[in-house]
């Protein structure tokens, strides 16, 4: 894409070099503030950073979280044709001109012209980590410079005004479930192989939360898809397949065998017994042993175990203890102070139980975890 018309024009007046950029005029809070389109190879000159060496209270924005955006950067080289940004917001530190293309009192009224000497200085409130990313993205792709980001401009009334403004663009802001992360993820292959399972398993798409990943007390669901993303990540960890549909199969099959051992699951489907009152007196149902059941099954997977032979040893799984308050075995494993912990260190702990209930060699990782955790070491 290379359009003009969305790139600021540069020209001189009475020797003040301006930046004339095409723009919409809005009012909030009884100030006016614009919204423009800007090319991404001017990003970088354009918007600056606050120095990352000035104390908290005399920057505007917080510190650059740099392991953020090799990330995001990748994410935009990976999906040169699909990627999506919202805008910049970014305060201006000069005085600016606005002409507008109708002044009849119409609607034309509101886009114009904004004109913005170059001695200002670009502010960026929200957004500077994908300001990061795109100046990282154009070395490697530098075709993205013609493609263009919106900017949302606001005239800068000093330091209080943009701190202000950061806590406030910031104040609401909530991250996405995970759940629904995985259900509306197209590009991540785990995230439609976990989908699939859910919608093709008569018995999982009935207990499963397909939007939050927090199950309320009252809630019908057993499970989180983000649980079974995560444990479809540990199942599939380094099994090589002829095809994804393969992939599909071999998820599908061993998460129905597994649930074939948890005859309150199928109490739970069948309305004989409410969710929250398995997940109330049993760990099974919670994401840190989906996850340690996951681990267990590429063991399985990865020894080429035919299918047929799992259901010798996941009958196993029926002859565990799974009350929460069998302290003995879940205490500083699965649960810490009568709470699920899901830390990594849980994980390997919880996954070393199981295994060695199922008769298995617990790998290196886990058996240091183990030994540790006899020693005392929690």
């Amino acid at each position: 894409m290379n359009d003009a018309s969305t790139a600021p024009a540069a020209r001189s007046r009475s020797a003040v070099f301006e930046y004339v950029f095409p723009a919409i005029r809005g009012v909030q809070a009884g100030r006016e503030y614009y919204v423009t389109m800007c090319p991404l190879r001017l990003i970088p000159r354009l918007f600056v950073f606050d120095d990352e060496e000035l104390p908290p209270e005399m920057r505007a924005q917080r510190t650059l979280n740099k392991a953020r955006v090799p990330e995001i950067a990748r994410y935009v080289a990976e999906n040169p044709t699909t990627y999506v940004f919202s805008a910049l917001t970014a305060s201006i530190n000069a005085e600016v001109n606005f002409e507008a293309f109708d002044t009849g009192g119409g609607r034309g009224e509101r886009v114009g012209t904004l004109t913005i000497p170059m001695s200002a200085k670009f502010v960026i409130n929200d957004g500077q980590h994908r300001r990061a990313a795109i100046q990282q993205a154009l070395v490697e792709n530098p075709e993205l410079g013609d493609e263009s980001i919106a900017i949302v401009m606001f005239i800068d009334v000093g330091l209080d005004r943009c701190q202000q403004m950061f806590a406030d663009l910031n104040r609401y802001a909530i991250r996405p479930s995970k759940s629904i992360g995985v259900l509306y993820d197209h590009r991540d292959e785990m995230s439609s192989i976990t989908k699939l399972l859910v919608m093709r398993s008569t018995f999982f798409v009935d207990l499963t939360e397909m939007e939050t990943s927090n199950l309320a007390a009252r809630s019908r669901k057993l499970f989180t898809l983000s649980a079974l993303y995560n444990a479809n990540k540990a199942l599939l960890d380094g099994v090589e397949t002829s095809s994804f549909e393969r992939r599909v199969d071999l998820a599908t099959s061993y998460w129905e065998r597994v649930s074939d051992q948890f005859p309150e699951w199928h109490q739970v489907r069948n309305r004989e017994v409410s969710a929250g009152e398995i997940r109330r007196d049993f760990i099974h149902s919670h994401g840190i042993v989906f996850h340690a059941l996951g681990k267990i099954g590429n063991s399985m997977l990865l020894a080429k175990k035919d299918p047929a032979s799992w259901e010798t040893r996941l009958r196993k799984l029926r002859t565990i203890d799974w009350h929460r308050a069998n302290a003995t075995v879940w205490e500083g494993r699965a649960i810490l102070g009568g709470k699920v912990s899901k830390s990594a260190g849980n994980v390997l702990l919880t996954t070393a139980a199981i295994r060695t209930a199922l008769g298995m060699p617990l790998p290196p990782e886990e058996q240091r975890a183990e030994d540790a955790f006899t020693r005392g070491e929690k």
